[in-house]
């Protein structure tokens, strides 16, 4: 493995599987999300969520907080649980297994298999302080993977240099600036290469002048082919980069466009609403 390795790379894991059949086609799915309920205790905070997610596509979720956006994304990796409906990534349900038509709640050994396909960018960074850029990144390879160590140093400086922090391999979390941590973090994800990232507001605990960085560094691996659900404020990037905007509230899918028709000619009220709020 070479010292020039891009993100194309991770990005190429995504597509290696995909299918150019119709996109009804399931084998063209890399998230199928059917009827989906969720409860916090008695606030029903998903009610009845349908959402498919096409291999290569991006997908940004909007909404106003309290919506179920971020609730939705941790259910499609199983940090939160669900009570109705099943989710399925790359064919394969998340969380639970299928038992006489009944969903039983899989083994944790078979769950984080599972997740091992799913990258994940946090709000907050949730980097290890006690270790270096470098050491965040190539943790999860050598302990999860069982990568040999050398090969994990190696993608990791290659993935660093990626995301614009070649010089900064070995410095803590302290020493990076917002932006920069967050980078760090969509390298430690990349790293694993997963078949799907989910982005959830990566950029909301951001500077302003940080926010360009990492939007720069998504935008990139939207182009490269990574199949990727953002929930965001970012309009700019939902107009730029998303093939298609999903608008929720109360729990709900509201409406769901290619992002010219969403900005120009929602047909929901509720959408049409919310955006002259925010734009």
């Amino acid at each position: 493995m070479t010292g020039d390795m891009h993100l194309a790379d991770a990005a190429a894991a995504a597509a290696a599987a995909a299918d150019a059949t119709d996109a009804t086609d399931a084998t063209d799915l890399m998230v199928d999300a059917q009827h989906v309920d969720k409860w916090y205790g008695k606030v029903h905070v998903l009610q009845d969520v349908t959402l498919q997610v096409k291999r290569r596509e991006v997908v940004v979720i909007l909404g106003p907080s309290g919506s179920g956006k971020t609730t939705f994304i941790r259910c499609v990796n199983h940090l939160e649980k669900i009570q109705g409906g099943r989710i399925l990534v790359n064919g394969h349900l998340i969380g639970y297994r299928d038992v006489g038509g009944k969903l039983v709640e899989d083994k944790e050994a078979n769950i984080a298999k599972e997740r091992k396909e799913i990258g994940m960018v946090f709000q907050r960074f949730n980097l290890f302080p006690h270790k270096t850029a470098l050491e965040n990144i190539i943790e999860a390879p050598t302990q999860v993977r069982g990568i040999p160590r050398d090969e994990a140093l190696e993608v990791g400086t290659a993935l660093l240099a990626r995301v614009g922090l070649a010089a900064k391999a070995d410095s803590y979390p302290a020493q990076l600036s917002g932006g920069q941590q967050q980078r760090v973090v969509i390298a430690r994800a990349l790293a694993m290469k997963p078949a799907l990232l989910l982005f959830d507001e990566p950029t909301s605990a951001l500077d302003p002048e940080m926010i360009g960085e990492v939007l720069e560094v998504m935008k990139e691996l939207a182009h490269e082919g990574m199949t990727m659900i953002v929930v965001t404020h970012e309009m700019g990037f939902a107009r730029e980069v998303a093939d298609r905007v999903v608008m929720m509230d109360e729990g709900r899918v509201v409406e769901e466009a290619t992002p010219e028709r969403f900005f120009t000619n929602p047909t929901e009220e509720r959408t049409k609403a919310f955006l002259a709020k925010i734009l």
